[in-house]
């Protein structure tokens, strides 16, 4: 069932209510959208096309800790982290943790734990993966910069949803909630997430 949807793009319909039937995707497609606004990007999953939203400074191939560029490439999905406090337990076929106050992600450039998740109290700079925020209520680990690591190359690039405001993100590809827990079910370890410069 699809609700009426009014924006099209390359002949495909953009709309995040759409119910899906596949049972697995192999393939995610980030693009940027067309215009002015370099956060602005377009999801596509099959022949269905939705909007997401990418690092403030758009999508960049020399991407370095802290500039809010989303870097290009092919990344498999690793694993994730949710909030059961928040959310339903989803189906999936991914390898999900439940986020607890402890957990963290390292984006110290100098640290042993760059761009690894470390457990909190965590001397060095990190994120709290538990936000007040509703970004990382499901949040995606993607395989950027994790084997191996690479210094200042960039730390904490998931694929996790949008800010109520709709925000761009620090490098990250996020998208509406309801589209997350729509993509859920279909996605696995082997999918990957291809973003195009």
């Amino acid at each position: 069932m699809t609700r009426s949807c009014d924006i099209f793009y390359q002949n495909v319909k953009i709309c995040e209510t759409t119910v899906l039937k596949a049972k697995s995707l192999t393939t995610l497609i980030v693009r940027r959208k067309p215009g002015r606004n370099p956060a602005a990007g377009l999801l596509q999953f099959g022949n269905r096309v939705v909007e997401c939203r990418l690092g403030r400074t758009g999508i960049r191939t020399l991407k370095m800790e802290g500039d809010g560029a989303t870097p290009p490439g092919s990344f498999r999905i690793l694993f994730g982290y949710m909030r059961h406090d928040r959310l339903r337990r989803s189906r999936t076929q991914i390898r999900m943790r439940s986020i607890s106050k402890i957990d963290g992600w390292c984006d110290d450039t100098h640290s042993a734990s760059y761009n690894k998740p470390v457990r909190l109290p965590f001397g060095s700079s990190h994120e709290k993966m538990m936000r007040d925020d509703r970004l990382y209520d499901v949040c995606i680990v993607l395989n950027y910069n994790i084997s191996p690591v690479i210094r200042n190359k960039g730390s904490a690039i998931f694929f996790h949803q949008t800010s109520e405001a709709r925000q761009p993100t620090q490098g990250c590809v996020a998208i509406e909630p309801k589209t997350m827990q729509r993509l859920l079910p279909m996605l696995s370890g082997n999918t990957v997430l291809t973003v195009l410069s």
